[in-house]
């Protein structure tokens, strides 16, 4: 029988993340209420931190092996522009890893430039990691289609070496177009959807909808401020955040949130919690800090937007906490549809706010009756190649949809982004939603 220590260095990494993968589970089921928040906090995070290291620690072998190690016996080896190299490839591996640690001691007002190097470096890793795989997946094919598996020459040395020039090459040039799309403001996107039994006294009532900004690591006040003027020029009636709007604690952060202030939507601004703001471990300090200012948390609750025109015309405005707090055991907190929705009549509008899409195909097979749900988490994918995972794991992916005769759900592709500050085949949105009365 082999022992631990015989194994490859890759099968020991695979034995440490599922190591502290069963950690996870056990803390969220056995060990969730028999510790304080604080500890949780700290536990979950250094958990999914290393659970991130030890999985990426696989794909960092496979880059330092093809971009250092192939080359170790050219003639260049021994140059110093290879010494060079082999510094830059560890320090962009060092930073990629590191970028997940940010969260537990690099979070303040604004986003310190270790932490936007860092995670930089991952979305870089990540889209390194894709074309050396593909890459190296159509070197195999061509092999077997060609007979020379087992032939090796001149030739085929050369394009064990082309492999990783071409995929670092690539890799450059995605980072840098996907740096300066995440760079620009979101896009506003305006979006008509008809609402039935939306009075008509409320017709071409504007929601303006916001989702993901991830206050945390890489966004910060400058960002969140910038986002505010741009809701403000919009002059909604109502604004609405579907979550994920912090990474960290209220209290940490909580200068970098002091231009939620300026909302002033004059029915109200509402906010409804993302599976993010579980794992600050802080939800009922960032709901008293909403509150103050003027913003409502719907926690498994509604209420009614009236009409400015007649008191007797109002739709209702419902949301429901994240699927994620049932799978933590977050205490007092999980989604309650038939809670949210108490005291919402049949008669009339129902819009409700829910973070994930699955939650809103949830929610439409308890009640079919609601009309239109708002929901975000896809990011639509953010960078390649996670946008395919981002659409094969959500039932609705982004944009808008129709299900049924009369329901609509709209998914934002968030408005800033988790993490990383990169942008491919997605751009980060602020929508605008005008709704229609039949």
């Amino acid at each position: 029988m082999i022992s631990f220590k015989q194994l490859p260095i890759e099968a020991k990494a695979a034995v440490a993340a599922g190591v502290v993968f069963f950690s996870m589970i056990l803390s969220r089921s056995y060990l969730a209420e028999k510790l304080d928040f604080r500890t949780r906090r700290w536990l979950l995070r250094l958990q999914m931190a290393l659970f991130a290291n030890t999985l990426m620690l696989m794909g960092s072998l496979h880059v330092w092996r093809s971009t250092v190690t192939t080359f170790t016996r050219s003639s260049a080896a021994s140059s110093f522009c290879f010494m060079l190299w082999k510094i830059a490839v560890f320090m962009f591996l060092a930073l990629a890893h590191s970028s997940f640690f940010t969260l537990l001691f690099l979070v303040a007002e604004e986003p310190y430039l270790f932490s936007l190097a860092a995670y930089s470096c991952l979305g870089a890793y990540i889209i390194l990691i894709f074309f050396l795989f593909t890459l190296g997946s159509v070197e195999q094919a061509y092999k077997f289609l060609a007979g020379r598996g087992a032939k090796v020459g001149t030739g085929n040395k050369n394009r064990t070496a082309l492999k990783p020039v071409l995929a670092v090459l690539l890799t450059v040039v995605l980072t840098v177009v996907g740096l300066l799309n995440a760079s620009q403001p979101p896009a506003v996107n305006s979006v008509e959807i008809p609402v039935r039994k939306l009075p008509s006294t409320m017709n071409n009532l504007k929601v303006v909808l916001l989702s993901d900004i991830h206050l945390g690591p890489t966004v910060g006040k400058t960002k969140l401020a910038m986002i505010v003027r741009m809701v403000k020029a919009l002059k909604p009636d109502i604004t609405v955040i579907v979550g994920d709007l912090t990474d960290a604690e209220a209290k940490i952060i909580r200068p970098a949130v002091e231009p939620l202030g300026e909302l002033d939507s004059p029915l109200g601004t509402y906010f409804v919690t993302g599976n993010h703001e579980y794992y600050t471990s802080d939800v009922s300090n960032w709901f008293e800090l909403l509150k103050s200012f003027n913003i409502q948390p719907l926690h498994n609750e509604n209420v009614k937007i009236v009409s400015p025109k007649s008191t007797s015309d109002w739709f209702c405005l419902a949301g429901v906490d994240d699927i994620e707090a049932d799978v933590i055991r977050y205490s007092g907190h999980g989604m309650d549809l038939k809670k949210a929705l108490r005291g919402c009549s049949s008669e009339h509008a129902i819009v409700l706010l829910a973070h994930q899409p699955i939650a809103a195909k949830w929610a439409l097979q308890e009640s079919p009756d609601i009309n239109l749900i708002l929901s975000g988490h896809t990011h639509g994918g953010q960078i390649f190649p996670l946008n395919a995972g981002a659409y094969l794991l959500n039932p609705f992916f982004v944009g808008l949809y129709k299900v049924g005769q009369n329901t609509f759900v709209y998914v934002s592709p968030g408005t800033m982004y988790y993490g990383i500050p990169m942008r491919l085949g997605s751009r980060a949105e602020i929508t605008e939603i005008i709704l229609r009365s039949p």
